[in-house]
C-alpha cells in the first residue's frame, strides 16, 4: 500500500510532544477523542503567514516544520494534513474530505475546507481540528443514518444528509437556530486536490483568508478568536463577548492567548496588515 499522504515522514514523537499527549495510543474512539482535544488545545488556527506575504505549503514536511518544530499554527489544510498523518501512524484509517463552507440559502462555494473521516474498529467519526471553530471532539458518523444531535461539552451538532445533491452537512445549534457549517461531498480526495484547494484559499482575492488576520484557539469551555482587530470569546450556545483591540493588545494576545511568537519585524508587518475587505 502506497503512502500517498507521506505519513511515514512524520516525527510522531515530536508531534505527540507538541500537543502534550501521553495517553493510550491504540486506535480507539477514546484515543481519537483525547488526541483531538489535545491537538485543539495546543495548536492554534491561524492564517498569519499569508499576512506576512508567505506561501502556505501543505506537504507534510512543510506542515511539520511549521506547526510542530516552529510551534506555529495553521489553517484547515495544514491541521488536517498533520493530524491525519499522526492518526495513520497510530493505526487509524483516515480519509481526507473536501467541503464547501457556508450556511444554507447562499450560492454554492468552492471546496476550500479539508476535514477527516476516521475509522477504528466498527466506529467512524467526522474529525475536524482545523475549522477555527472546530467541534471540541470527534462526531459520530453513525448518526448520519439515524439522525439526532450530538452534545460535546455543551456544544451541539448534527450531521444530516443534504437532500439537494446527495452530500451531507455538519450543522451547529447556535442559540435556537441550526446553522450549516459546511457540506461534505463524499468523493475520494488526492494530494493534488488539497494543493489546489489550498492555493485558492491562500491566494484568491475574495478568499476570507487573504485580507485580514484570523487566529483562533478552542478549549472545552470557549473559542477565543481574533479576526482583524476584533477579539471574541464564544461559549456554548453561541454566546459571544466581543471587543476591539489596540495594536498593543493585538500583539500581546498573539503571545499570551494563542502562544504565537514573532520577531519585531514580523509583528510590525502583522500590525500593518489589512483588517477587513475595505482595505484590499
Amino acid at each position: 500500500m502506497t503512502d500517498q499522504w507521506s505519513a511515514a515522514k512524520l516525527d510522531l514523537d515530536a508531534y505527540l510532544g507538541r500537543i502534550g499527549y501521553t495517553g493510550p495510543a491504540g486506535p480507539s474512539g477514546k484515543t481519537l477523542a483525547a488526541l483531538h482535544r489535545a491537538h485543539l488545545a495546543a495548536i492554534p488556527f491561524e492564517n498569519l503567514d499569508i499576512m506576512l506575504g508567505r506561501a502556505v505549503k501543505v506537504d507534510l514536511e512543510s506542515v511539520q516544520a511549521k506547526l510542530v518544530d516552529a510551534r506555529r499554527g495553521g489553517y484547515c489544510h495544514e491541521h488536517a494534513q498533520l493530524f491525519g498523518a499522526a492518526l495513520e501512524r497510530l493505526g487509524f484509517s483516515v480519509e481526507r474530505l473536501l467541503a464547501r463552507v457556508g450556511p444554507d440559502g447562499e450560492p454554492m462555494r468552492p471546496r476550500t475546507h479539508l476535514t477527516l473521516r476516521v475509522r477504528a474498529g466498527s466506529g467512524a467519526w467526522l474529525t475536524d481540528v482545523g475549522f477555527g471553530s472546530s467541534p471540541p471532539g470527534p462526531l459520530s458518523l453513525r448518526r448520519l443514518r439515524s439522525g439526532g444531535p450530538q452534545d460535546l461539552d455543551g456544544w451541539v451538532y448534527d450531521i444530516v444528509p443534504d437532500e439537494e445533491d446527495g452530500a451531507w452537512k455538519l450543522r451547529e445549534l447556535q442559540g435556537s437556530e441550526w446553522v450549516t457549517l459546511y457540506r461534505v461531498e463524499d468523493q475520494r480526495v488526492y494530494p493534488p486536490d488539497v494543493v489546489m484547494s489550498n492555493h485558492f484559499t491562500s491566494t484568491f482575492p475574495d478568499s476570507w483568508f487573504t485580507w485580514q488576520p484570523i487566529v483562533a484557539r478552542r478549549d472545552p469551555a470557549a473559542i477565543r478568536s481574533l479576526i482583524g482587530r476584533t477579539y471574541t470569546i464564544t461559549r456554548p450556545g453561541h454566546v459571544k463577548e466581543r471587543r476591539a483591540l489596540t495594536d498593543a493588545e493585538f500583539a500581546g494576545a498573539l503571545a499570551s492567548t494563542f502562544g504565537l511568537t514573532f520577531t519585531d519585524g514580523e509583528l510590525a508587518a502583522l500590525l500593518a496588515a489589512p483588517t477587513g475587505p475595505s482595505a484590499r
